[in-house]
């Protein structure tokens, strides 16, 4: 191995450029010459592969998104493609390649495995969704942004007597939710892998009021079965019958904008020098994760297509708590 390329996939996440910075600087330590891929799968299929050296990841380490940037790529899913994403690693002498993403981004590195390329994976994602990994770069921060707009919004709540929603992100899997309202001190969840009626969030919200709290806030999952909006258009029109309406806040991508903590930061830079050297074994078609607080390796064809689930007992914790 004498060089590698690195490049960014999918969704930004907090920590995705201290990735890049620990493989840069971690397969210049190692003697190979490093190099960038600019717009993820696109940019490989478009040749936009260029040197990188130590300097040219200063400075980055405390930064959001990813300065090599992403970019959706359907020609990259057909088989010509890779073919094409291939050959221009090839004619620049590329002989391995780490990919820092999620499921989509993985997907993708085991389409090169496939194709006989040696590529390492990173989990990177703030939904938590990605088998191989108990959390994936970006998940902390933007935890702690959820956790800031909980604590936020309880102060209006509280001040003007309102029912709040907040929709964070996480596509289908309900960690997020579920987490920032444990840490919040939330009065509901609603989370994909536990589907409930509006009808009984009403409920909930009844016994709250009855318990003598003059504020609920309710954290809801994107992918879950009632969104935010949905929830809100509920709780409007059945005002009448129910007594009382709620207001929506939907968090959206400032959850993935935000500059990395200091758990992501430090996570990434294990990780992505997991990901250097497990190239240097010749390890390849693995993703770079993190289990038990170790950095490990999981073969991509175990993770692909495979689903991760939260562990329901902290919903049932959640609950109790409540």
């Amino acid at each position: 191995m004498k060089r590698i390329a690195v490049l960014t996939s999918g969704g930004d996440a907090p920590g995705m450029n201290a990735a890049i910075r620990a493989v840069v600087r971690t397969g210049i330590v190692k003697g190979w010459e490093t190099y960038g891929v600019r717009n993820g799968y696109q940019g490989l299929i478009d040749g936009k592969i260029v040197p990188m050296g130590a300097g040219d990841v200063g400075g980055i380490l405390q930064r959001g998104g990813t300065i090599l940037g992403s970019a959706r790529s359907i020609e990259f899913t057909t088989p010509a493609g890779q073919i094409k994403a291939i050959r221009n690693l090839n004619q620049e002498g590329i002989q391995g390649i780490v990919v820092i993403g999620g499921n989509g981004s993985q997907t993708g590195s085991f389409a090169l495995h496939q194709q006989g390329f040696p590529v390492v994976g990173v989990a990177s994602t703030i939904d938590n969704d990605l088998v191989g990994s108990d959390i994936t770069i970006g998940v902390d921060t933007a935890l702690n942004i959820a956790l800031e707009a909980i604590d936020r919004l309880k102060i209006t709540a509280s001040s003007h007597q309102r029912a709040f929603l907040l929709e964070v992100m996480g596509r289908n899997c309900g960690y997020l939710a579920l987490m920032s309202a444990i840490a919040g001190g939330a009065e509901a969840a609603v989370i994909p892998e536990v589907p409930i009626d509006p009808e009984d969030i009403a409920k909930m919200l009844m016994t709250s009021y009855q318990k003598g709290k003059a504020h609920a806030i309710i954290v809801v999952a994107e992918g879950a079965n009632y969104n935010a909006q949905r929830l809100a258009d509920f709780f409007k029109e059945h005002r009448d019958r129910l007594g009382f309406s709620i207001r929506a806040t939907i968090l959206g991508h400032v959850q993935r904008g935000g500059d990395p903590g200091a758990y992501d930061r430090i996570l990434a830079s294990r990780l992505g020098a997991g990901a250097t050297d497990a190239l240097s074994r010749g390890e390849t078609g693995v993703l770079i994760g993190m289990i038990k607080g170790e950095v490990t390796s999981t073969p991509l064809e175990n993770i692909v297509n495979k689903t991760k689930p939260i562990d329901l007992r902290l919903f049932d914790l959640f609950r109790q708590l409540d």
